[in-house]
């Protein structure tokens, strides 16, 4: 059975948020909510935990996952970030976006995509995840929480604390509740090209890109 902490959405308890970073240290994988919705997160270097958080959401090492970071010089350690991609981000971020980009070599092989040697990465607007990050002092890799298709009903995307808790209560080692989330997940950008490129349409305007 999982822990469930209920973390002040705008000013949280630096008490739990620090428990909250000793079970990443741990391994653990952590139901979070973010600006756009709740994310599985664990630490980016422990491959067990990696392992287990692809299992829960269904995923296979195609899947990209993202890196959620501090802010843009954080970005720059993991990806390469050119003046275009730069100006791009610094209008955008923190908020509901993943872009993709060029991973750099600190960005462990097996956390990349495969065949394009790219990574996902986001600065959520949101103080619980911030506040998280900034105790960890690295980027969480994480995922949206959608959980694998059920006897047919569709994907199903969880925003709400109490229904994670119904749902996956002994798989992840700890639930965050920090209020309801958005039903939207990100808006993904792939800024790995010439043109900028709308992968998926979510809580994110577009226009900030320029599309």
């Amino acid at each position: 059975m999982s822990q469930f902490f209920a973390i002040h959405p705008d000013n949280p308890q630096a008490r739990l948020i620090k428990q909250a970073a000793q079970i990443i240290h741990a391994g653990g994988i952590v139901a979070l909510p973010t600006d756009s919705c709740y994310a599985l997160v664990c630490h980016l270097d422990d491959k067990a935990a990696v392992d287990k958080l692809r299992r829960i959401r269904g995923i296979d090492e195609k899947h990209h996952l993202t890196l959620l970071c501090r802010d843009l010089s954080e970005i720059a350690v993991y990806a390469r970030v050119d003046n275009r991609q730069f100006r791009l981000l610094k209008a955008a971020t923190p908020g509901p976006y993943t872009v993709i980009l060029e991973a750099t070599r600190v960005v462990p092989r097996r956390l990349s995509h495969p065949s394009r040697k790219t990574i996902g990465l986001r600065v959520p607007e949101n103080a619980i995840a911030q506040a998280l990050l900034e105790e960890l002092g690295q980027p969480l890799l994480g995922t949206t929480l959608i959980l694998p298709d059920r006897e047919g009903e569709g994907d199903e995307l969880l925003t709400d604390a109490d229904t994670i808790r119904e749902r996956i209560d002994k798989q992840v080692d700890l639930i965050i509740d920090g209020g309801a989330c958005s039903l939207e997940p990100t808006t993904v950008i792939d800024l790995t090209g010439d043109d900028v490129v709308l992968v998926r349409q979510g809580r994110g305007d577009a226009a900030a890109f320029g599309l």
